[in-house]
Formats: structure tokens, sequence, C-alpha cells
């Protein structure tokens, strides 16, 4: 049973992989954004067959649903703004009958990462995570988000890309982001990168493993 799991940058690769290769686990940092995902991930799953993708990362959790230091495990990766925006409000591109701006991720996959997840990490939380293109950085783009996608509990930049081209190839997916900072105003000085960055390596050492065996 093969994992492919696909990170943005080096840092959450790193993170992922601690110290040492996991095994029947490759981790790629593909870029950031969901142009760069699709794309690393569609090349990826084209070289080798894997029975699983991972979307993981730090990203921003939404106040209320999931704290700064909180592991977030995806029920649904959204693409949050794909979409037209008209008189009447936003219109998905499901709605425009474009094409698919969201995938369910299987329900066991979700059972089986969060409760690997809550062995190991204190504040686990199951929601959407939301793929965006541009990061928020105020508190109306925040609530904006909110009122269309109600629950959403993170926001990241790459799980959508990585879910379309896994479902492109007919591979499940799955996305886990560790909290850094709160959706909404810009703040770097309030940012926690290198806690959330320990949160996801421990979160992953866990979780991999779990998946593995839950899947072999």
């Amino acid at each position: 049973m093969r994992i492919l799991v696909v990170t943005a940058v080096p840092a959450e690769r790193d993170a992922v992989l601690g110290r040492g290769t996991l095994p029947g686990v490759d981790v790629l940092a593909a870029g950031v954004g969901p142009a760069a995902a699709a794309t690393s991930t569609a090349a990826a799953l084209s070289r080798s067959a894997y029975d699983l993708v991972v979307s993981a990362g730090i990203g921003g959790g939404f106040a209320g649903v999931a704290a700064v230091g909180s592991l977030v495990v995806a029920g649904r990766i959204v693409a949050a703004d794909l979409g037209a925006e008209t008189p009447d409000g936003f219109l998905t591109i499901d709605e425009l009958g474009f094409g698919v701006g969201a995938f369910d991720v299987e329900a066991g996959v979700v059972e089986c990462a969060a409760d690997a997840a809550r062995k190991v990490v204190p504040d686990v939380v199951v929601g959407p995570i939301l793929s965006v293109s541009t990061a928020t950085g105020s508190a109306a783009r925040a609530t904006e988000l909110t009122k269309r996608h109600p629950g959403a509990a993170a926001e990241g930049m790459e799980g959508f890309g990585v879910a379309v081209a896994a479902a492109d190839a007919g591979v499940p997916v799955c996305e886990l982001r560790a909290v850094s900072n709160l959706v909404g105003p810009r703040d770097r000085e309030a940012w926690r990168i290198p806690d959330a960055l320990r949160v996801l390596g421990v979160a992953a050492a866990a979780i991999l493993p779990a998946l593995r065996e839950e899947r072999a």
C-alpha cells in the first residue's frame, strides 16, 4: 500500500518526513497554490502507482472552529473561490455548470486519520478545508467565506489542486492542515509556524502508518 503526500514547500515536506523516510510513503514538495499542486501531483501519479494521496501542510484556522495549534482533517476539500461573482452573490463552479468545486473525503479515511491524530495531538477537528488562490487577509473576507461555506474549518492553497489530480487518476484523496494562524486580518507576528510544523510532523507520523494499515 503506497501513499503520496503532497506539500507546498520543503519545510512542510521535512516536517512530514521527520528524521527519515516512512515505509510506503513518498513526500513531494509541489509548490505553492492549486496549479502547482495539481500539475506536480498529476506528474507523480503518472510515474508511479499510489493507493492514496494526502495533501498536507500548515494553514489558517477559522475562529471558533479550529484554534492555532490544532490539526484539521478534511471531511471535504472545497475550491472556495472558483466560480463567479454576480449581483446576487457568488456562484460556485457547480452552480455555473462548469465542473466540480468540492470533493468529499472517504468516510473511512477521515475516521482513520482523525482517530490516529487524536492519540498524539490534543486538538483535532474534522471539517471542510477551503482551497483559495489568495490567502485571506481581512475580517470581512473571513466572514464572507464562512457565510459561503458554513462549518469551514481551515484554509489552504493546495488541497483542491491535489484533489483534482487524484480524482483524474482514480485515487482517493484526503487533506491535513496544522493551524498556524487564524483566518482573518494578516498579522505575521501572531503566526505560530514552527509550532504548526511540529504538529504536522507529529500527526503525520501517527496518521500515515494508520492509513496504510487501514487500507492494506
